[in-house]
């Protein structure tokens, strides 16, 4: 039975790009340990790690191994099976959200044409002719990403159900409301650049800011995306489901050795991921200077951007405390959901028609208005309350 070529080239492709996808991925999670304990330490003015290797290069490599021959525990009351299950439910949608993401433009790579003899014969070997970097483009690509995210709870929350130990449990259970309420935001920050693109692909939004770049259209909607993906990934200073001031260690502490180190390895993939899609959404993906001319650049500049987002997140944690928890779910619930819908609504009808803009930003007005009179006059009763109990 023959193969078709077209399908036969498809599927090496593929095989080739997510390979190579996973490895970035797992290779970016170890040095971005490395990476955030440096620049920790630069805005502490202290050194970091610098014994093993050249500058600590090799600190990566000899906390993998250790952490390999550290001894695994599992509690005794614990669900084995979802004990061990949980770990993985964490690394892999944080392997696989990367897969509707571009790289960079279409190239051609490995294109080998060689002619004997007088006579116009050609061997040739093509393998990436015209190829674009990236493992697939799905017309539904958006939806795809939030789909993937949804799963990651399940790791979490499984994690801490299973371990029988009630900090643990406490761990999951705020990483369940947590994740479930910002991902009602994360959704709906992401309709304005569907809006303008016209599309859920991943490639047609880069190809929409060719000119401009979206954040300019959506500077409210790119701030709500970015603060409800560090919720989503429990990153500082939302990651009050690992609170060790009150939880040990939250939903990981009767972990240890491999398990241990998957959490951590879900979530700094996470990261990556969370900036990439950031990038593409806001900032053009691999758009930038002279990329037509030289396509490769277009992978330069999406990673170079990546390393931004995750350099502005590591300052993040280093500069900003931990957030209260009720604080944390009224930022979510009171602040971040009412302006994501609200810039819905200004994108959309800014689309339709300009006298729909008007009465749209009108009514925002008013409404925004009276919840602030509202907040101040519950603030002043409770602040008179106060002062009448203490007299």
């Amino acid at each position: 039975m023959q193969i078709d070529p077209e399908l036969q080239h498809l599927i090496i492709a593929t095989v080739i790009k997510a390979t190579i996808s996973c490895l970035v991925l797992i290779t970016g999670f170890a040095y971005m340990t490395f990476t955030e304990r440096k620049v920790a330490a630069l805005l502490q003015t202290r050194l970091g790690p610098n014994r093993a290797g050249p500058w600590g290069l090799l600190q990566p490599a000899a906390d993998g191994l250790k952490l390999i021959f550290k001894e695994e525990l599992i509690p005794a009351g614990a669900d084995k099976f979802i004990f061990l299950l949980a770990p993985i439910l964490t690394v892999v949608p944080a392997l696989v959200i990367l897969a509707v993401v571009p790289w960079g433009p279409k190239i051609s790579c490995c294109v080998l044409d060689l002619a004997f003899g007088a006579k116009p014969t050609s061997i040739g070997f093509r393998l990436f002719e015209n190829e674009p970097l990236g493992i697939s483009d799905l017309n539904v690509g958006v939806l795809y990403i939030l789909s993937v995210a949804s799963i990651a709870v399940y790791g979490v929350v499984l994690a801490g159900w299973s371990s029988n130990n009630k900090y643990a449990m406490l761990g999951g259970i705020r990483s369940s409301a947590q994740m479930v309420s910002y991902e009602l935001t994360l959704g709906l920050a992401v309709v304005g650049p569907i809006l303008l693109a016209g599309s859920m692909s991943l490639n047609d939004i880069i190809a929409a800011q060719k000119n401009v770049w979206f954040i300019v259209y959506q500077p409210v909607a790119a701030i709500i995306f970015y603060l409800a993906g560090l919720a989503e990934v429990n990153r500082a200073p939302f990651d009050m489901p690992e609170a060790e001031q009150e939880l040990t260690a939250g939903y990981h502490t009767e972990y240890s050795g491999m398990k241990f180190s998957l959490f951590f390895m879900g979530e700094y993939i996470k990261m990556i991921g969370l900036s990439a899609i950031f990038v593409t959404l806001f900032f053009g993906g691999w758009r930038g200077p002279f990329v037509e001319q030289m396509p490769i650049l277009g992978l330069l500049y999406f990673w170079l951007k990546v390393a931004a987002s995750l350099y502005f997140m590591i300052w993040t944690r280093s500069t900003h405390p931990r957030l209260r928890y009720d604080r944390l779910m009224a930022l979510g619930w009171k602040v971040l959901l009412p302006l994501a819908l609200a810039n819905v609504m200004v994108t959309a009808a800014a689309m339709l028609d300009a006298t729909l803009l008007g009465w749209v930003l009108g009514g925002l007005v008013v409404l925004g208005g009276l919840v602030v009179v509202y907040n101040v006059r519950r603030l002043r009763a409770k602040a008179g309350s106060v002062r009448r109990m203490r007299a």
